[in-house]
Order: C-alpha cells, then sequence, then structure tokens
C-alpha cells in the first residue's frame, strides 16, 4: 500500500462520495475509481458500499480507516520532524493531556519556550490516561500528562508537586450543596456521572466495597460537557476541584469529598525514546522546572 493511495481512500471515506474525493484530490473520477478497485483486490476486502446518499464504509473499510489515520498521523509526524532537524527555532510537538488543573504548569512552559523557539507549534490531544497513553504507545504523540501512576516498565516520568482534590459537582439547588463534604452514604440512590477511569480506579479507592452501591448513570471524558448534563438535571458529577466553573452565577458548586481523595500527575514519554531535537529540548525544560 502506498501513502498516496491511503490518502485517497481517506478522502473517499471523509466526503462519502467518489466524484467530491477525486475533485478535492484534482484528479479524475475514473482514475480514482480504479485505484480504489486496486486496493480492495490488493487486501481481498471489499472497502465501500453504495447506497442511496452514497458511498458508505464496510467493517473492513472502518478498519481501514482508522488504520490510515493512525499510518498518516505518523507519516506527517516523521515528515514534519525531519523537517525541522536543522531549524532550532522551532518545529512540532505533539502531547496528550488528561484533565487536570496542573495542566498549567505545562502552559507555563511552553510560554517561556516559545519566546528562545518563536516558531514552535504544539498540539494538545485531550483525553484520559487510557486514551492519551495509548496514542503515545503508537508514536502520535511525544509526551502525555496523565493522573495515574505510570508503568515503570515501559516510560520514563516526571511527577508534577501537588494533587488534584475530588470532590461533587452538583447544581446549586441541590439537598447536598448544603453539605461542606459529602461522604458515601450521601451518594446512595443519585445518578452518578463520572470517566470510566474514575469508576475502576479512583472512586473504589475513596469507598472501597461502598462503590457496589453508587448508581453510576453515565460516564464521560470531558468534564466540560458533564457539567452541562448536571445544569440540566442529569446527575452529580465526579471530578476534580478546577475543571468547571462553580462560581454562583453559573448555578453549579462543588463539594469535596470525604474522606479526601487525591490523585497525582505524571509527565511520561517512552523509554528509549528518540525524541525530534525540539521535542527533547522542551523535555529538558520540563525537568528544569520540576526540579
Amino acid at each position: 500500500m502506498e501513502i498516496r493511495i491511503l490518502r485517497y481512500f481517506l478522502e473517499i471515506a471523509r466526503e462519502g462520495n467518489m466524484t467530491r474525493a477525486a475533485e478535492t484530490l484534482h484528479i479524475s473520477q475514473p482514475s480514482l475509481s480504479k485505484e480504489m478497485k486496486a486496493l480492495e483486490e490488493e487486501l481481498g476486502q471489499k472497502l465501500f458500499q453504495r447506497n442511496r446518499s452514497g458511498l458508505k464504509l464496510t467493517d473492513a473499510g472502518m478498519l481501514l480507516r482508522q488504520r490510515t489515520e493512525d499510518i498518516l498521523d505518523i507519516v506527517d509526524k516523521t515528515a514534519s520532524e525531519f523537517g525541522a532537524l536543522g531549524e532550532m527555532n522551532g518545529g512540532e510537538i505533539h502531547i496528550g493531556c488528561a484533565e487536570s488543573e496542573h495542566i498549567c504548569h505545562l502552559a507555563r512552559v511552553i510560554g517561556t519556550f516559545r519566546e528562545k523557539y518563536p516558531l514552535l507549534r504544539y498540539h494538545l490531544s485531550s483525553g484520559n490516561t487510557e486514551q492519551v497513553a495509548e496514542k503515545l504507545d503508537k508514536g502520535l504523540l511525544d509526551l502525555a500528562f496523565i493522573v495515574e501512576p505510570p508503568d515503570l516498565s515501559k516510560y520514563n516520568y516526571i511527577e508534577i508537586p501537588g494533587a488534584d482534590v475530588w470532590g461533587v459537582v452538583m447544581r446549586n439547588d441541590s439537598p447536598l450543596a448544603r453539605k461542606k463534604s459529602v461522604r458515601p452514604n450521601d451518594l446512595y440512590g443519585l445518578p452518578l456521572i463520572c470517566s470510566g477511569q474514575a469508576m475502576r480506579a479512583d472512586i473504589p479507592r475513596w469507598c472501597g466495597e461502598k462503590a457496589d452501591m453508587l448508581n453510576f448513570s453515565g460516564t464521560l471524558n470531558l468534564c466540560y460537557n458533564g457539567s452541562i448534563f448536571v445544569k440540566e438535571g442529569l446527575g452529580y458529577m465526579l471530578t476534580f476541584d478546577g475543571l468547571v466553573d462553580t462560581s454562583e452565577a453559573s448555578g453549579l458548586c462543588f463539594r469535596p469529598l470525604e474522606p479526601r481523595l487525591e490523585t497525582k500527575m505524571f509527565i511520561i514519554w517512552k523509554k528509549y525514546q528518540m525524541f525530534s531535537p525540539i521535542a527533547e529540548l522542551l523535555v529538558k525544560e520540563l525537568k528544569n522546572y520540576f526540579s
């Protein structure tokens, strides 16, 4: 499979239409159809099926689209890194970030770093620890900020000082808002929203076997969206302090968990990783900042 053909395939998958994809790619529609037929023959699988609205991916096509996006991300990242080898006033850096107030440290370091290297371009990819670690393992990221202890067999790391404090985001008119803190018994029977990672690891660490008695009605990976659900009366969100607006005007408030539950944050990168020059300099800057 040629990279060029994979780019053709991805454009068709995005457009859902052979003619529009051909126009975007500036090639003829018959030539594009011929290339896709050859790709299907090479793979031994049908990639598209026709419907009234255009082209729809088959199961094999959906798998190839997922793989193609990863492959092209790596290809483009590699080309960018090589393009920056002789130019030390900038370059591309890809960073995965779990949600945390402590990302402010990264912002401060990037701000200082860009004064030295003004052509630096940074790309932030948000998600939970599992999501950003997967991208790091695939080579799509240079670094990742995660909110659980790293696997020391796979990663080097920097521990970020301080910790995120867990609590419940709720509406101001909730009866729980009258409390200064929230215990496990206070949450029995209430619809709870939190990340899958928190359900598996953090909440059991807080309340042990009582976690089985809690009613988790939904999961999320972005707290802002969760806060909208809370405003609409769909539940109570378990999350870190400081991630959503809980000012009086917001209609929401935050109450910490009792007993207190905290989570540390770490910067990780793969062991024996070959960084681009600009990424290696950023790692040194981060080490100096936290030393």
